[in-house]
């Protein structure tokens, strides 16, 4: 009997898990969402091999580990934060689509710049979904692969024996959204909880990312956000991106692995469009906040989108030097020896 497609996990990274759009739907039972940090990188891996954008994929944390290809042949693709990528002593370029085949291993080092990487493979991964879907929350045990993180020797099966023969897709402009800059909030829904000073420190200070952060909260060190009176409230439902202050005044991004409630006051709630410039950002690095307004945040969503729907645009098919065939010399201008596009 012939051996299962699978992805094999030769080096697992530091941390990397199984992650999809998200488990929505039911932290009202107290479930977390889970899913993608940086869920613009992994809808861009998607596209990159032919997968629904929502497809779950592996998300790399600092660095990206190895796997080889157990299938006839597999197509991946590596997104997000910038992880240097060898095929067989190859470099592979990033936001860009690539067959393995079988027993060819692909080996991430430690990220350059951004702190999380997204590899899908074409077809997806054939796991069960939990609640409707395949992302890991280790704290719960949900999800994945046993609902923890990739281990060495891990086997993840896959739902294509081989890859399709479309020729392979990339991103003209790899460095297709900034990851650096101001951070912007909208206020609430506990700011009065707080002082006038602290909600001018949140946003002229300037704080670090905390070693102590993770995939449930990007913690963050620098200026006390001064509370007006008790920091404990009842406890209430706590949204992406919720900043609760703690009792020693520091402030806690909660993202996607956070819990369903919380009883800390939440004096801002970063902006949907902004959620991935915190999960990019690593322990050490900078962050500043801005404040803008709720309709101000609604129109910086909808660019968001407009700008990321147009990178489907951008996505070009490409071939390895000496891959050339009749069909690509025919569909090009030739002009006295030199290649050019019509």
């Amino acid at each position: 009997m012939s051996e299962a497609a699978a992805l094999s996990v030769i080096d697992p990274g530091v941390f990397s898990t199984v992650q999809d759009a998200g488990r929505r739907g039911y932290q009202r039972f107290g479930v977390a969402e889970a899913g993608a940090i940086d869920r613009a990188s992994l809808r861009l891996a998607n596209w990159l091999v032919g997968n629904d954008p929502e497809e779950a994929a592996l998300e790399l944390s600092l660095v990206g580990g190895s796997y080889e290809c157990r299938a006839e042949s597999c197509r991946v693709a590596l997104t997000g934060a910038v992880m240097p990528a060898d095929l067989g002593g190859r470099p592979v370029p990033h936001c860009a689509a690539l067959r393995l085949a079988r027993g060819e291993r692909l080996t991430l080092g430690p990220a350059r710049r951004g702190a999380r990487s997204y590899l899908a493979v074409e077809g997806g991964f054939d796991l069960a979904p939990i609640l409707g879907s395949l992302s890991t929350h280790v704290r719960s045990g949900l999800g994945g692969l046993d609902g923890r993180a990739l281990a060495t020797g891990d086997s993840l099966p896959l739902r294509r024996g081989s890859a399709s023969p479309d020729a392979e897709l990339r991103l003209s402009e790899p460095d297709w959204l900034p990851v650096e800059g101001p951070v912007r909030i909208v206020f609430g829904p506990q700011d009065d909880h707080f002082t006038e000073r602290a909600r001018r420190d949140l946003v002229e200070q300037r704080f670090l990312v905390s070693g102590r952060s993770d995939r449930m909260a990007c913690r963050l060190e620098g200026a006390s956000i001064e509370h007006a009176g008790d920091f404990n409230i009842v406890s209430d439902a706590i949204a992406n991106g919720s900043i609760q202050v703690t009792g020693t005044g520091s402030p806690v991004v909660l993202l996607a692995d956070r819990q369903t409630t919380g009883g800390y006051p939440k004096i801002a709630t970063v902006i949907a469009a902004d959620l991935r410039l915190l999960g990019q950002r690593r322990a050490g690095e900078p962050v500043r906040f801005r404040s803008v307004t709720l309709e101000e945040a609604e129109a910086a969503w909808r660019d968001a989108e407009a700008r990321f729907a147009k990178l489907r645009l951008r996505l070009q098919a490409h071939r390895e030097p000496g891959e050339l065939t009749a069909a690509d010399l025919l569909s090009r201008n030739l002009i006295s020896g030199v290649v050019g596009e019509f």
